[in-house]
């Protein structure tokens, strides 16, 4: 059974999803530890209710790279195989991306690589797209950029808001975000190029 690292910066929703698909005996793996960068992240409350290991590692003042050795450490502490971001808003140095090579997982509110960064969805209805959604993705040292897991397509409506789609985008992420893990987490799977191919898809 892999070991997961879940990293919060927030309410932890997406975390909360890979939770209950553990519970629900759709992923076999188990959450070793779950960080956040703020104190006051509801993803910490809610994954010490579940009874799991919460750890609060302030980053505020530190550079990127020396809180990085301080992620990398805990999370070799709590012998972390794949590291799942669940809304950590801060981006990864090279320090971080080569303790965890082609292991960590990332989720993002977009149809990657269109609109990537912040506000992904506000980007999409500002540019009048059509269609939007969310990506999985392996995290590598470039913003929003690692090679796809998974995608799931969402239809921009005429009235939406940013709060709407995002809401609507939001449930899709919950469940591709369990099916990219199964993925990942089976070993089934080769990378072509950019291209994360499932076994048995040739």
């Amino acid at each position: 059974m892999k070991r997961l690292g879940i990293l919060l910066s927030g309410r932890g929703s997406n975390f909360e999803a890979i939770a209950e698909s553990i519970a629900a005996g759709c992923l076999d793996a188990e959450i070793a530890v779950v960080i956040s960068n703020r104190a006051d992240a509801p993803g910490l409350e809610r994954a010490r209710a579940r009874g799991l290991k919460a750890v609060l590692i302030p980053s505020k003042g530190l550079e990127r790279e020396a809180y990085d050795r301080l992620l990398v450490a805990e999370l070799a502490r709590h012998e972390v195989e794949l590291v799942c971001l669940a809304g950590y808003m801060r981006l990864l140095s090279s320090v971080f991306i080569q303790a965890f090579p082609m292991r960590i997982v990332n989720i993002h509110p977009s149809l990657l690589p269109a609109f990537p960064g912040l506000d992904a969805q506000h980007q999409a209805l500002a540019h009048g797209v059509k269609f939007s959604g969310c990506t999985v993705h392996f995290v590598d040292e470039h913003l929003d950029a690692g090679p796809i897991i998974q995608q799931a397509v969402v239809p921009v409506e005429d009235g939406d808001t940013d709060a709407s789609l995002s809401a609507r985008i939001l449930k899709e992420e919950h469940r591709i975000y369990t099916e990219a893990l199964r993925l990942v987490l089976s070993g089934q799977w080769r990378l072509a190029g950019r291209r994360v191919i499932a076994a048995g898809a040739d």
